[in-house]
């Protein structure tokens, strides 16, 4: 993995220096866009609407459109101007029951790795956190835009899971929600039985994306059928024949350029590059779950 931010957490007068790292990724069988007759693939380009040229991406700026029509164009110098005080440390608030925070306000999470000279720090703050049964309310500011966030441990290590602002959770204004519904006390018991009856411990492992395997064998069945287009220009991959590729060595080639895609664009974008983390220590072994009462 590789870090995309790099700072420290604040907790009062303790500063504890950290690395960020994506603690989820989303896998999905990539798909191009591409011409159906001879698999060309579909390029968009920037064009500018009042003049016809096609735009640099240098030359690309950010605007703010006003009812009038006009713009208010800001570059990237007007937004280095402002004022971003958690563009460097994650500034621990105030500590919560877990139980408070609304599942709804979950944005993405990433894993935190303190730097060498912040380990015992860290895992002290680990532990009196995971002791207090709490979680720790927090601001951060991940590439220019400042986010609410907890701070919650799991498997040993400290999850920074950045949330939605109040205001970016809609209201639900649903009719149904005005009527006057009549629900049977039999009826909810019935249902409350039903829901005891289903009940057990999640275990995720016991899931797994069957569309996305269907796809994967969809995939492999038209290679393996031959039922492929070879867009003019392209030779054959070295080293290669010509019989059916394997999905698994032609997935494994594309996680492999989109890493190297993310990590090109890390280098653009994060604050601070930092080389690939070393090899991390075995976790700490989870606390047993609960068994669900029947």
């Amino acid at each position: 993995m590789r870090s995309i931010w790099a700072g420290a957490i604040s907790f009062g007068m303790v500063v504890i220096p950290v690395k960020l790292f994506a603690a989820t990724e989303q896998r999905d069988v990539a798909f191009r866009q591409v011409h159906r007759e001879d698999g060309g693939r579909i390029q968009f380009r920037r064009f500018c609407s009042v003049d016809g040229e096609e735009v640099a991406y240098s030359d690309v700026a950010k605007g703010y459109e006003l009812a009038t029509g006009d713009v208010v164009v800001l570059t990237d110098d007007d937004l280095k101007e402002l004022p971003l005080a958690t563009a460097k440390r994650i500034d621990v608030l105030h500590f919560s029951p877990a139980g408070q925070l609304d599942p709804i306000l979950a944005n993405k999470a990433y894993y935190l790795e303190p730097e060498p000279a912040g380990v015992r720090a860290y895992a002290l703050f680990r532990d009196a956190l995971e002791r207090s049964g709490r979680v720790a309310v927090a601001k951060v500011a991940i590439r220019q835009r400042e986010a609410l966030a907890a701070l919650r441990v799991r498997e040993g290590v400290l999850v920074l899971e950045t949330l939605l602002w109040p205001d970016e959770v809609r209201a639900p204004d649903f009719k149904f929600l005005d009527e006057n519904i009549d629900v049977r006390s039999q009826e909810l018991k019935m249902a409350a039985s039903l829901i005891d009856t289903m009940t057990e411990d999640f275990d995720p492992s016991l899931y797994k994306d069957t569309y996305r395997e269907a796809l994967e064998a969809l995939v492999q069945a038209k290679i393996e059928g031959n039922e492929v287009v070879r867009p003019v220009g392209q030779g054959a991959p070295a080293g290669k024949a010509d019989g059916p590729a394997d999905l698994a060595e032609t997935l494994r080639a594309s996680v492999e350029a989109a890493k190297a895609s993310r990590a090109k664009s890390s280098a653009v974008t994060a604050d601070k590059p930092e080389p690939p983390a070393k090899t991390t220590k075995p976790r700490r072994p989870a606390a047993p779950r609960k068994k669900a009462s029947a």
